[in-house]
């Protein structure tokens, strides 16, 4: 792969172990790499000029459900408490295939990349009709983003008191044998990978006690990382007491669910003791304010997590329950409401972003992601401040507080993905007229 050359950045934030702010200066990417920073570097390859930029490691995004951006804002869930949403949603979901599992997933990728984002997750707990994690992961390889995919599951119906339509569950031990088929396919853990696969049944809700112990049995003996949502709401907590006896932090930590290759989405729900568990077992959180919002499910305690130790990322969730993808602006609203509910100088603007970036790599396993230091890979978001968002802005990068909330250049593994404010690998107008011919043969 042929040097490039980022030059003449305003401000580097670099998120190193320093977390060092650097003025006027350069970066040098080979073969996927940094390999130099620094001023008045000069280079005989591509050069990438970031004159009036603020550069920072390519956003992470720690928790999504790709499919459901072709089911945004849908009638009947639009106003709903989680249960009640998907409920809704479920029937509709039962009618996906193959071809609307990848076109939303080219959607929901791109939408991430040009919110500056070079690393997602993505959690998919259902396959109707001949839909396999399989058309995610080629979605993601066109898109050009990194991907950290988990296969998901449900196993209880509603005949068995389970939420899901019993369309949309599956036999545990069918379950267990597609995971290892997608992890021996497509994961690799290498640095630098572009595609590990997890190991992520749905909810405590929607599975067996069985299979959840199965699942983390399984994803140990493969060396990959678990996912699951927990805590989320109040009916979650209410629904663990009732069937479990105990709260959702026992319910993981009985069942082999907490740890440093385990994280959970939401955790909104969670006390004290919970919050003194994951940070002595190092068990991360991804947090999902906007979602968490639309849902009425209350406002995690993020700085509480963040002071205990907790391993903190960013998610965008599902785009049918936030509706949007937007990882720049789930950082804001991460900074915003730890604000609301602990005071002003609860979150800084450097701090939300930190955890948008480094935050979400440590969470997710990658050291070799997440910062723009030397040997690290070249996943790095330029974002131009001298557009109307940074006017009069005395501090550029605070661009939380003032900034722009979508990237001007991308680059991962130091290929470009989006090129002066658009994708550069897909022709994105083309897969969002797909997108929405699909949206409305579900909706007829």
């Amino acid at each position: 792969m042929s040097e490039i050359l980022i030059k003449s950045a305003d401000v580097i934030l670099t998120m190193d172990d320093g977390r060092r702010e650097l003025a006027a200066s350069d970066i040098r990417i080979q073969g996927g790499v940094i390999t130099e920073i620094g001023s008045s570097l000069i280079s005989a390859g591509e050069v990438i000029h970031a004159d009036n930029c603020v550069v920072t490691p390519g956003l992470v995004n720690t928790h999504h459900h790709l499919y459901q951006s072709l089911t945004r804002a849908v009638p009947g869930g639009q106003d709903a408490l989680l249960f009640g949403w998907l409920q809704t949603l479920y029937p509709i979901w039962s009618r996906f295939g193959p071809d609307e599992m990848r076109v939303s997933a080219m959607v929901g990728l791109s939408e991430m990349a040009l919110s500056g984002c070079t690393m997602s997750s993505d959690h998919l707990y259902l396959y109707p009709n001949g839909s396999r994690l399989d058309d995610t992961i080629d979605a993601a390889k066109e898109v050009g983003l990194r991907f950290h995919p988990t296969r998901g599951s449900m196993s209880i119906g509603e005949s068995d008191g389970g939420l899901p339509p019993d369309m949309l569950v599956e036999k545990e031990h069918a379950i267990l044998e597609d995971s290892i088929r997608v992890i021996d396919a497509h994961h690799d853990a290498r640095d630098g990978a572009m595609v590990r696969v997890g190991v992520a049944p749905c909810s405590p809700f929607s599975v067996s006690r069985e299979l959840m112990r199965d699942a983390a049995i399984l994803a140990r003996d493969k060396g990959v990382m678990m996912h699951t949502h927990l805590a989320e709401n109040d009916e979650d907590i209410a629904y663990s007491l009732e069937k479990f006896g105990c709260r959702p932090g026992q319910y993981a930590e009985d069942l082999g669910w907490t740890g440093g290759d385990v994280w959970h989405a939401h955790c909104v729900k969670l006390d004290g003791q919970e919050i003194d568990l994951f940070a002595r077992s190092k068990t991360g959180v991804a947090h999902c304010p906007c979602s968490n919002c639309r849902l009425g499910s209350g406002i995690a305690p993020v700085r509480k997590m963040r002071d205990a130790g907790v391993p903190v990322g960013l998610g965008v969730d599902g785009s049918a329950s936030n509706d949007s993808g937007n990882l720049m602006a789930e950082a804001r609203q991460s900074m915003l409401l730890q604000r609301v509910a602990n005071g002003a100088d609860a979150m800084s603007a450097r701090e939300a972003l930190e955890i948008a970036t480094r935050g979400g790599a440590e969470v997710l396993g990658r050291q070799d992601c997440g910062q723009i230091a030397i040997g690290k890979r070249a996943d790095i978001a330029i974002w131009d401040t001298s557009g109307v968002e940074s006017a009069g802005s005395w501090d550029k990068a605070a661009l939380l507080l003032a900034g722009p909330t979508k990237v001007k250049h991308l680059l991962v593994e130091g290929r470009q993905v989006v090129r002066d404010g658009q994708m550069a690998t897909i022709d994105l107008p083309k897969v969002i007229e797909h997108q929405n011919l699909l949206a409305k043969r579900l909706m007829q």
